[in-house]
């Protein structure tokens, strides 16, 4: 990565975050919030609680677009084992094992989970549950469960921007854990930057965002750089 690139690419976000096109991603914000309120690892209902964390009022796009439903496709793993799906999230919450090592162990449980709902339900036709897709659901799920420390991976988005930050080793498997700390290190690059930050929160509605420091601002940051 270039500094004088990283910069130049920083000065733009800030040019942009002045735009109404800076509007866009704010769903991202309001489904934070949601999350922050209603997630609850210990819930006696553990889909209902899953259920009414991960929502929005203007989209769902994050977790269902075409030939794309890993919230459902978790429902129906949690009707099938609710214990067994909440081990899999309080293990990848687990804060003092690597990114890593948590991303694959939660994709080994829901591997496992499928598996034995196939067996149950022979005739179904579901063979994915879609979080082991370029980690973007399991890395929702981090971003919304520690918003300081984690953003949403996007896998086309992040290699465009090492692209247009000057680096020359472009992954071309997903890599959830470089990819955590490009972001943080460009985070701190964006926080020394307080016009940057206060155009950033003019953009939050007190009552619809999440409005504490979050690292989605990474994510509309990444998806900016790569022009989607």
């Amino acid at each position: 990565m270039q500094l004088k690139l990283i910069q130049q690419s920083l000065q733009e976000y800030r040019e942009f975050l002045s735009s109404p096109a800076a509007h866009e991603h704010l769903y991202a914000w309001e489904s934070q919030r949601i999350f922050q309120d209603h997630w609850n690892i210990e819930a006696s209902d553990f889909g209902e609680m899953y259920d009414r964390s991960l929502d929005n009022s203007q989209t769902r796009r994050l977790w269902k677009r075409e030939n794309y439903e890993p919230k459902s496709r978790m429902l129906e793993l949690i009707a099938l084992d609710a214990d067994m799906v909440r081990r899999a999230f309080q293990d990848l919450f687990e804060e003092t094992k690597s990114v890593e090592n948590r991303a694959s162990r939660f994709v080994f449980y829901c591997d496992d989970l499928l598996q034995t709902y196939k067996e149950k339900y022979p005739l179904s036709t579901e063979n994915r549950h879609y979080h082991d897709d370029h980690y973007h659901m399991i890395s929702l799920y981090l971003a919304f469960r520690f918003p300081a420390q984690y953003a949403i991976y996007d896998h086309e988005a992040f290699k465009m921007l090492l692209q247009k930050i000057g680096s020359t080793d472009i992954p071309k498997v997903a890599d959830l854990g470089r990819f955590v700390k490009v972001m943080r290190t460009l985070y701190g690059f964006l926080h020394k930057e307080p016009k940057m930050v206060q155009l950033h929160q003019q953009r939050l509605h007190p009552k619809r965002h999440y409005l504490e420091e979050s690292m989605l601002v990474m994510w509309d940051f990444c998806k900016f750089c790569a022009g989607v």
